[in-house]
């Protein structure tokens, strides 16, 4: 009887001991995950430093020579300390918060822009997998240039902060860090950091697979009836989700593992725990899959809303162009919403956007397979994101990059420099007022000339080993079916084909 009673008294210790360590952790100092060492913080704007502790704790924040107090809710237990706009600085600050006993402390944080790439897996696809990898890793000793990646983390709300495992933390751009940093985001940053001189962070949040439906902000879709029939459907899809039935796979297996390992001989406290709902793939889950509204931007954008930003590189495309799904109308409004989406969240009317085209998938229309690729899912979603773009009515501070004639094929091409490039020139020029030539032709007239229509654009149109023979160009008849056009290059000083 007294072992008994001994063991039951020290597995009351333990239970107590867990329970209090779990109090403590909850109630421990921390700041939001988006915050280490190494990051940048924008410049030009409020510092905005915030997290959590024990409620009514008093926390105090100091970086660099500032100094700031706050005071955890009562309820929450969030703080926050805002402190005055500083200019670029390329000397490491450190940042310290305390409360009571606990202390932070975090260092060489640098004062620079900071951007965010979003979008899909073409967004997300890492410099190490690209044509050409190899010399601009080694070439990447660019110690101004920093990268935070987030994990696919969707979710059904929005999130207030990013889970500990789905977090890079930040890193210096260095030969051998600059591998894992997004390709398109590497080249944009590292061109707009050499040229500007000033510290570049960028932050890698593109979710292979997203579709459009799920980078928008949430409460944007009450904004229009197309949106929001969507979003109802969602609704309604999650409702009449049968949770029972979508766990019992898992259940079943978790059981028949159990099984085995006790038969091994396993201890109880070494057996796997029971799964939850937590442990859905989330493509199984309606409204919190990759596909549906707003999850992606819950989790993995939204969650570190209160962050000052320069701006938002955008590339995705690919799973809204299949053909079970494409709805270039809808991705028009949602490319609009989105934008918008992100500059109300972000407190930044002007928040400048680049939108690289869709370009992944298909293969290049030839001579030989044109009538099999007349009609390609992939043409109406760059339509509809030049179009929703162009609905956002801000030329200035955000511009639709074409894509398409550096195609290759492949759901990912490897060919990703020359994208973050454009983009690099697109900001520099209209975001940081550089001379940097960036803006591509557009279409001035098409006139029928007897046999031929003679197009005229705003500038040059040369491919580039300078022929005067242009592909890409087809005609239709009056039936309505197209044919591959011979189009030239004339030879006048009028710019047009």
């Amino acid at each position: 009887m007294v072992r008994r009673h001994r063991i039951r008294q020290a597995a009351i210790l333990t239970a107590v001991t867990v329970l209090l360590a779990s109090v403590a952790s909850a109630n421990a100092l921390k700041t939001h995950r988006i915050f280490s060492s190494n990051m940048v913080v924008q410049r030009d704007k409020p510092i905005v430093i915030w997290g959590w502790a024990a409620p009514g704790a008093k926390v105090s924040v100091q970086f660099g020579e500032q100094q700031g107090e706050s005071t955890a809710d009562a309820k929450s237990g969030r703080w926050e300390v805002t402190f005055e706009a500083q200019a670029a600085n390329a000397t490491g600050q450190k940042l310290t918060i305390s409360s009571g006993e606990e202390t932070i402390e975090m260092d060489n944080i640098l004062i620079g822009d900071v951007w965010v790439m979003n979008g899909q897996s073409n967004m997300a696809w890492g410099l190490a997998k690209t044509t050409q990898a190899d010399i601009e890793r080694a070439t990447a000793h660019l110690p101004l240039l920093r990268r935070i990646g987030i994990s696919p983390n969707e979710s059904y709300t929005l999130q207030t902060d990013l889970p500990d495992d789905e977090v890079d933390g930040w890193s210096v751009c260095t030969p051998e860090t600059a591998g894992s940093y997004s390709a398109i985001g590497y080249a944009f940053a590292s061109r707009v950091q050499r040229a500007t001189q000033i510290p570049i962070g960028i932050i890698d949040n593109a979710r292979g697979g997203a579709a459009i439906e799920s980078l928008v902000p949430r409460h944007k879709f009450d904004d229009d009836p197309l949106a929001k029939r969507y979003a109802d459907w969602v609704e309604k899809r999650r409702a009449e989700f049968d949770w029972d039935a979508a766990m019992k796979p898992l259940i079943e297996a978790w059981e028949k593992e159990v099984a085995s390992k006790k038969e091994q001989g396993v201890p109880a406290d070494q057996l796997p725990p029971k799964p939850t709902r937590d442990n859905l793939r989330s493509w199984s889950v309606p409204g919190r899959s990759p596909s549906d509204a707003g999850a992606c931007y819950n989790g993995m954008f939204g969650a570190f809303k209160g962050l000052n930003i320069k701006g938002v590189l955008f590339h995705q495309g690919y799973n809204n162009a299949m053909s079970s799904v494409c709805r270039p109308q809808r991705y028009r409004v949602l490319m609009k919403l989105m934008v918008d989406g992100w500059r109300e969240d972000f407190g930044d009317p002007p928040l400048p956007v680049g939108v690289i085209g869709f370009c992944a998938g298909s293969i290049p229309q030839t001579r030989e397979n044109f009538e099999t690729w007349t009609v390609s899912g992939g043409a109406f979603i760059r339509e509809a994101q030049r179009l929703g773009l162009g609905d956002v009515a801000d030329p200035t501070n955000t511009a639709f990059l074409p894509a398409y004639d550096v195609q290759i094929p492949g759901l990912h091409p490897f060919k990703k420099r020359q994208h973050g490039t454009r983009a690099a020139r697109w900001a520099l020029n209209q975001v940081y007022g550089q001379s940097i030539n960036w803006d591509s032709a557009a279409l001035v007239s098409a006139e029928r000339d007897g046999d031929r229509i003679v197009l005229t654009f705003d500038k040059p149109v040369m491919p580039d080993d300078m022929s005067m023979h242009v592909n890409g160009f087809s005609i239709a008849d009056e039936s309505g079916k197209f044919y591959l056009a011979h189009a030239v290059q004339p030879l006048t000083k009028d710019v047009g084909i």
